[in-house]
């Protein structure tokens, strides 16, 4: 079976155990057991290609539930950020679906469209955060219009979002995968690897193997230990011995690395907070002392009133419980600068201005 690299999770899921595990283990709902799983048959997506735009990452399926068909169609998302619109993407990939069923002679005149159940798997670095129904996209109408709008909901797999203890209750190749993509150390690829190894060693599921094989050699290893030289593995057994020999240095350079970010995660915070506590005890500094100028701005203001209606100093210090010595102070600063409280030259009388304005 040819592998398609740049695409490498559709040749995962173009293998019926794949597709048969996935809706068996990750979608939980009761009327997935009533589906005859010995059907399943892959159906060709280059219609979506004709008539919309390349998605070469997506794969659809057909299996019989009861007499009628279900059609599966599982949208692999590789993107690293989540696409807040999946689900008009989702509503236009069912519509072309349903489309090239008519335009086939699949769907006769007066038969009704078979169920379509669609699927997003995303192995994105962050959460999907994106709306899995259409209806939340759209404005709410009042009363009857509410009838004529769309309606869709697609089931989200986020592989991220599993817990590894859950996951490694599940002994399958698709909770294997989410593993490895999971997987910090070298220890826990080849811990996930012996297992997977066991899971998949029937004659039928060589085709499998080799995928896992190409997966792992060509994209994940490279991408956990990047610079490293890689042979061209024959079989999953290879790759066990690999890692059972390099681990060790593998493991001293995944720490080197893991402390070095560390090291950086650890000053860039370092220097948001410092800014952050420095731009806040400034702006405590700011008030404090922004609150004790206008005090006594207000305290020189009332000393000055009262001077200027006759009060004695000593009256002035018992009434605003200054000290005598303060009072006298602004006494003297106010003889000296009579403006105000701001140090502005004495007035100079009209005479002088004159005399300053001849010529020498």
């Amino acid at each position: 079976m040819a592998v398609d690299h740049d695409h490498p999770y559709k040749v995962f899921f173009s293998h019926t155990e794949m597709v048969r595990d996935l809706l068996l283990t990750f979608v939980k709902e009761d009327w997935v057991k009533s589906l005859d799983f010995s059907t399943l048959e892959k159906q060709n997506p280059s219609f979506v290609t004709d008539d919309f735009r390349d998605r070469e990452g997506d794969v659809i399926w057909r299996v019989r539930w009861g007499e009628k068909w279900l059609y599966v169609y599982l949208l692999i998302e590789f993107q690293s950020e989540t696409d807040p619109f999946m689900a008009v993407r989702m509503m236009t990939y069912v519509g072309l679906l349903y489309q090239e069923l008519i335009k086939t002679g699949r769907v006769k005149p007066r038969e009704k469209l078979p169920p379509v159940l669609p699927m997003v798997l995303f192995n994105g670095k962050f959460r999907w955060n994106a709306a899995v129904d259409i209806g939340e996209l759209i404005e709410h109408v009042p009363g009857g219009l509410s009838r004529y709008q769309p309606a869709l909901r697609y089931l989200l797999i986020d592989e991220g979002s599993y817990e590894d203890s859950e996951l490694e209750t599940i002994h399958n190749a698709v909770a294997a995968l989410f593993r490895f993509e999971k997987s910090r150390t070298p220890e826990d690829v080849r811990r996930v690897l012996i297992a997977l190894t066991g899971w998949i060693k029937a004659p039928s599921q060589r085709s499998l193997r080799r995928a896992f094989t190409v997966w792992l050699g060509r994209s994940f290893l490279p991408t956990r230990v990047p610079g490293q030289s890689l042979p061209e593995f024959k079989n999953l057994q290879e790759v066990n011995a690999m890692l059972s020999e390099t681990v060790k240095d593998w493991v001293q350079q995944w720490k080197k690395e893991g402390l070095e970010e560390g090291i950086q995660k650890g000053l860039k915070q370092g220097l948001e907070k410092g800014l952050e506590k420095g731009l806040e005890q400034g702006l405590e500094q700011g008030l404090e002392q922004g609150l004790e100028q206008g005090a006594n701005r207000e305290r020189r203001a009332l000393v000055r009133r009262m001077l200027s209606l006759g009060q004695s100093p000593q009256a002035v210090a018992e009434f605003t419980g200054l000290a005598l010595e303060e009072i006298l102070q602004i006494v003297e600063a106010s003889e000296e600068y009579p403006a105000g409280d701001s140090p502005t030259p004495k007035r100079v009388s009209e005479p002088r201005r004159r005399a300053s304005r001849k010529k020498p």
